[in-house]
């Protein structure tokens, strides 16, 4: 069983995420907190599997959180919920090594996809016995998130690939090369090519918006 300790600062929001993950085979709610210093006093105590963690919360940012528990050597994974769509907030939960991004408000569909995604990836590291390097490529694979950014072409990294996944998930639309770029903290021209390779391997939309004058413009939206 998966235990998990659900945060946010809104009690309500809380009880109604808390009521998704008891409806998912395989997870149970161990707690909740509604603030970060709650959060890290919970953790501790409950030792949960997955943090729930909203960013918002009225005595820190939910990073923060992460921060001080990996610094006392709590290494639960991390979920991110929150209605923040800024880039920084991306690429900050992908540095942190959270383990998925969800926008808010979502539904449960949307919520058990991605808890049965880090179980089925949880499963991929219990490999008792490692004795060949096939072995290790194994895990690798089955802990590898199911992105579009498992294998990448030559001269793109995972890092990055998460990151621009991570941006496209949190606009909640269409995003152009440029936009990502800004939002993702990199160039256009590699930002067109991540957003591309989302597109080819069937995780990212393409659509043409015309104009008055000159070429379409080619905008991306998350899939999933």
């Amino acid at each position: 069983m998966i235990e998990v300790l659900v945060v946010d600062d809104d009690f309500r929001v809380a009880r109604i995420h808390s009521g998704f993950v008891s409806r998912v085979p395989g997870f149970r709610v161990a707690g909740t907190a509604s603030t970060g210093e709650e959060a890290i006093a919970a953790a501790g105590e409950l030792r949960p599997d997955l943090l729930l963690l909203d960013l918002y919360l009225p005595d820190m940012f939910g990073l923060d959180v992460v921060t001080r528990l990996r610094a006392r050597g709590d290494h639960c994974d991390v979920l991110v919920i929150t209605a923040a769509t800024d880039g920084e907030a991306v690429r900050g939960s992908v540095r942190q090594g959270a383990v998925n991004y969800l926008l808010k408000p979502f539904g449960f569909d949307d919520l058990r996809c991605r808890l049965e995604e880090y179980a089925g990836r949880r499963a991929g590291l219990s490999m008792a016995t490692v004795e060949s390097q096939a072995d290790v490529d194994r895990m690798l694979a089955r802990a590898t998130p199911r992105t579009g950014t498992a294998v990448l072409p030559k001269g793109l990294s995972v890092e990055t690939a998460r990151t621009v996944e991570g941006v496209l998930r949190a606009a909640g639309g269409t995003l152009s090369a440029a936009e990502c770029a800004e939002r993702a903290g990199i160039s256009r021209v590699s930002a067109r090519r991540y957003l591309e390779h989302l597109r080819e391997t069937g995780r990212a939309e393409l659509t043409l918006r015309y104009r008055a004058a000159g070429r379409p413009e080619r905008r991306y939206a998350w899939l999933g």
